[in-house]
């Protein structure tokens, strides 16, 4: 059973059996979390989250309410770590499950910086071997990984933090399949739904953590039993590996998982400069580079006749070419490649100015907002075949320029890894100074201590961060 092969990786995984390289990129991931959940709990989603607390709860702000807005928080701005071939985001969950349960005093959770890292390494490793089994089938079903699969991550890291013998943390982990949810159609929909999944794996992950450790049963067939969550939410999966009565023949995935648990997938996260959808992305970047050609050659905006942009087949379903809020904006394509050319960057306050100016308002007349919607419908989006048969090793786009200047050439970049993949690497200067730009009243000195918060107390780390109350 699969849920038993997660749990004994869970229970047996040291410190000592981490690579430093991988120790190096938790670090990283960490300070890339920090940057975005300090700025989310200022986005609306999270202000909502955080009175809705408040109505229910009085204000009670344990572990699970906690790890509810933490999830919402780092989520919300879109600027989260992911793994292109699991098609998920880990660090929101793995690192907001960690945060509240150590947050919350009435745990008394005094875990070592060594035990930290055991319990982000186990989350960010369950996620990814788990979203590379079942993907693309589960989201093609229209499933979104961080909220089904998040589960599972934020009950890994609950059960390996609380210590969790191997039947507890098989039954936690088999909750957590029975509470696995989230629709794509929240995300691409325009709506706040996306980050409430988020938010409410760390809340199911919890949840099922305590549960198990005082007893409550989940029972280890849960994933790939003949009624458990492959069959459930990812059928086309199930059905190839049935045999001729219908029975889920395992011994193909959980061959899978033995190959895929225990190689530190963490190393091939990617990070994110821009706070759009990261199918965008590749987009965004071939855009950047033809936009300093259209300087290089001392033409303005008005010189564009049209732009083609051939991309993958998920990408080019981002087609929103009437984005109505910030939910909506964060997936369309036309929008992004837009504002690319025409704002002086993609910073949140730099989208947030716009807004302001009206974006979404289609009486606004604003000069920027109105080249914005002039540029989006000069703008082509094609599924391109060649580049769909890629995907997932990549994820590429072309962006063609057309010209209306008869003495110039049409203008055309391809991108195939995004600015953050491994293969394009953004560096620890680059997440400091994403971290500055997002909360710039923040002391960059305090980040210090994660640099040696394997040698320090993780209430130190977090107290020294202003992370526990």
């Amino acid at each position: 059973m699969i849920i038993n092969q997660l749990s004994e990786f869970l229970i047996n995984l040291k410190y000592e059996d981490i690579p430093k390289e991988s120790i190096k990129k938790a670090k990283l991931c960490f300070i890339d979390y920090l940057a975005v959940y300090l700025r989310g709990l200022e986005s609306e989603n999270s202000k909502i989250s955080i009175k809705t607390i408040y109505e229910l709860y009085g204000g009670d702000f344990n572990s699970l309410n906690k790890g509810f807005v933490n999830g919402i928080a780092s989520h919300s701005l879109d600027l989260d770590d992911g793994h292109r071939l699991a098609q998920l985001h880990p660090g929101t969950v793995v690192f907001s499950t960690v945060l509240a349960m150590v947050g919350d005093r009435n745990l008394d959770l005094d875990i070592s910086g060594q035990e930290f890292f055991e319990a982000v390494i186990v989350g960010y490793e369950i996620a990814i071997a788990l979203g590379m089994l079942v993907n693309p089938d589960h989201r093609n079903q229209g499933f979104h990984s961080t909220g089904t699969i998040g589960s599972f991550a934020a009950g890994a890291v609950a059960s390996k933090l609380l210590g969790l013998d191997l039947e507890k943390t098989e039954h936690c982990l088999g909750l957590c399949a029975t509470q696995s949810s989230g629709l794509l159609e929240a995300d691409h929909a325009g709506t706040m739904g996306k980050s409430l999944h988020a938010g409410n794996a760390v809340y199911n992950g919890i949840l099922s953590a305590f549960l198990a450790k005082n007893g409550f049963t989940g029972g280890e067939s849960l994933i790939d039993g003949n009624e458990g969550f492959i069959k459930a939410l990812s059928s086309s999966l199930y059905d190839r590996h049935c045999d001729e009565v219908g029975k889920l023949n395992c011994s193909q995935l959980s061959q899978f998982i033995d190959m895929n648990l225990n190689k530190f997938h963490i190393n091939e996260v990617y990070l994110k400069k821009y706070p759009f959808c990261r199918h965008i992305h590749s987009a965004i970047d071939s855009t950047l580079v033809l936009k300093e050609d259209l300087n290089d050659l001392d033409l303005d905006l008005d010189f564009i006749s049209s732009i083609d942009i051939e991309t993958y087949r998920i990408a080019s379903e981002h087609d929103n070419f009437n984005p109505r809020n910030l939910q909506d904006l964060k997936q369309s394509l036309p929008y992004a490649i837009a504002i690319s050319l025409v704002a002086d960057d993609l910073g949140l306050d730099s989208i947030d100015e716009l807004v302001e100016k009206g974006l979404f308002d289609e009486n606004a007349d604003d000069e920027k907002v109105l080249k914005i919607r002039e540029i989006a419908n000069k703008i082509e989006i094609n599924n391109n075949e060649e580049l769909n048969k890629l995907t997932p090793e990549k994820r590429p786009s072309k962006v063609i320029i057309k010209l209306n200047d008869d003495e110039s050439s049409d203008l055309e970049n391809t991108t195939f890894y995004p600015l953050g993949e491994v293969e394009n690497p953004l560096s620890y200067e680059d997440i400091l100074d994403k971290f500055k730009t997002l909360n710039p009243k923040f002391n960059m000195n305090k980040l210090q201590i994660i640099k040696h918060m394997e040698d320090c107390s993780v209430y130190e780390v977090f107290n020294e961060l202003s992370l526990v109350d």
